[in-house]
């Protein structure tokens, strides 16, 4: 029987896959870690120059990425959503390549938006630019290889 039709219940027609689900488990774990760190000073600096939202937020986080107080709770609600969503196959599978596909848009958007613009709100830099690039790819790719059908008919 494809393990796409296994018929488990909260499976979404993928089968039981604790890799998966894992692996969503695991994204929504250094989600969450980034969050919190975000708000550590010495691992954020310069601290006292982190400003709610907006471009003029001076804190960066490992001292390469642009964040804000905004910026740390998005990361801190996309790694509860990942715990939440991963325990389920099918909601971990929707965690990855969904989450995926907004951070391939969050990267389109910090391409598009110059960094100086109001409109750069996040604020997002160009580290978190490459960043937001390799997260939507890994994701969506995870999302993918782990939830493809790797059953063979017998015969």
């Amino acid at each position: 029987m494809s393990s796409r039709t296994s018929g488990h219940a909260g499976d979404g027609g993928y089968g039981d896959n604790p890799l998966l689900r894992k692996v969503a488990m695991a994204v929504g774990v250094v989600f969450l870690l980034t969050g919190l760190l975000g708000f550590v000073p010495g691992i954020t600096s310069p601290f006292d120059q982190m400003e709610f939202a907006g471009n003029q937020s001076e804190a960066f986080l490992l001292g390469l990425f642009q964040v804000s107080v905004l910026h740390n709770i998005v990361h801190l609600l996309y790694g509860v959503a990942g715990l939440a969503l991963a325990r389920t196959v099918s909601g971990a599978r929707n965690y990855l390549v969904g989450g995926g596909v907004i951070y391939l848009v969050l990267w389109l958007y910090g391409l598009v938006v110059g960094q100086n613009s109001n409109a750069n709100f996040v604020p997002l830099n160009n580290a978190d630019d490459w960043l937001h690039l390799g997260l939507g790819v890994g994701m969506i790719g995870l999302g993918l290889a782990l939830s493809r059908d790797t059953s063979r008919a017998t015969a």
